[in-house]
């Protein structure tokens, strides 16, 4: 089959490298035990509010969803102090970037990014023939002076993942109002706040970044369900922008975007806050295990506000990779994000037995090293 019948953009595209199955890693070493700590899954369970609701639904699944629910939008908005036309559904976070892409993003359309950073906004750009800049961090920080520097007249989209993820840093309130008034009214400034309710607990993180969108009506502001409140299979995210770019966006993809089970969960979700407070402060224990365990091998960590943390082990990160999961626990390895990071690898926060497993697997593979 001849290349000339798929986009030009196929030829050079690559695909956003998923963590690795469960099953994939039972059928390859015949595990009984496989604990999966790769893709920022809340281990805990979903929010019970939710399963309760995906549940009530399920003799409704004959018929097609809304594709504006009604109800959800208007709880969402009243939870958030916006109006339901500030409002955009999505199949998740990754669906809403897709959406995102196919509404601004024209051939030779440039986007500015950290690095590293979430790969899927570099996807969804390349695949319609847009450029991506990546800007490396400045330690453990966004070089947000960079950042500006690197936009052109070519620039469509600016990115900001806030947690960051790999690394789970954060973009202060300062840095972010710098952003707000150095960049072009027409390029689209996107904030990413994937595990918002997970940092919203310290001081340190901006909670209030959806003021923003009144400044500068060209913003939105990313959230998703999937990681508080535990339901990342049914997939349900949401973007906060101006009524202009709602509208544009919203009319961008599939008809029916956010599934039945989707909307229903989503609307338990958010009557279980006494969950999603709960789910982080665990969350935050989770993460101290860890921090507290790297520091007793010397090992650097990034500051993380997300449920997962990016740590130098001053080891080649495959190989590290491949004998924890030799031993039934899945990472992410730092050298898919390039050489700088070889040594570094994600590990997704869990209950506090995973964790333990982890350490012990840990050690059993120091052992063997030394």
């Amino acid at each position: 089959m001849g290349n000339s019948i798929f986009r030009n953009e196929l030829a050079e595209f690559k695909p956003y490298v998923q963590g690795k199955p469960i099953e994939e890693v039972r059928r390859e070493y015949g595990l009984d035990r496989i604990e999966k700590l790769a893709s920022n899954e809340n281990q805990f369970g979903p929010a019970p509010k939710a399963l309760d609701a995906i549940r009530d639904e399920l003799d409704e699944l004959i018929f097609y969803p809304e594709s504006y629910p009604f109800d959800l939008m208007n709880e969402l908005a009243a939870a958030l102090g916006v109006a339901r036309d500030q409002l955009v559904l999505g199949a998740g976070g990754e669906g809403l970037l897709w959406q995102i892409a196919l509404c601004f993003v024209n051939k030779g359309d440039e986007i500015i990014v950290a690095d590293p950073t979430f790969d899927v906004y570099r996807i969804a750009t390349s695949i319609l023939g847009g450029v991506t800049v990546r800007i490396p961090l400045a330690g453990m920080r966004y070089d947000i002076d960079a950042m500006l520097a690197s936009v052109n007249e070519r620039t469509k989209l600016f990115f900001l993942c806030n947690p960051n993820n790999p690394t789970g840093h954060i973009a202060s309130r300062a840095e972010i109002d710098r952003i707000v008034r150095a960049l072009p009214e027409d390029v689209i400034l996107v904030v990413d706040e994937a595990y918002y309710e997970l940092a919203a607990i310290t001081d340190d993180y901006p909670r209030d970044s959806i003021r923003i969108i009144a400044e500068r009506p060209n913003t939105l502001i990313l959230r998703s369900f999937s990681k508080t409140y535990g339901i990342a299979g049914v997939r349900f995210g949401y973007a906060v922008t101006s009524p202009e770019i709602a509208a544009r966006l919203g009319a961008v993809g599939p008809s029916f975007r956010v599934s039945r089970l989707a909307i229903a969960a989503a609307r338990g979700a958010l009557k279980d806050a006494e969950y999603r407070d709960w789910y982080a402060k665990e969350n935050a224990a989770a993460r101290k295990t860890l921090t507290d365990y790297y520091a007793t091998k010397g090992w650097t960590c990034f500051p993380s506000y997300s449920n997962f943390v990016w740590t130098d082990t001053g080891l080649d990160s495959k190989w590290f990779f491949e004998e924890l999961q030799k031993r039934g626990v899945i990472i992410r390895p730092g050298y898919l994000w390039g050489d700088r990071w070889k040594t570094y690898f994600r590990i997704s926060t869990g209950r506090p037995e995973q964790m333990q497993y982890f350490i012990e697997k840990t050690e059993e593979i120091l052992g063997k090293a030394l």
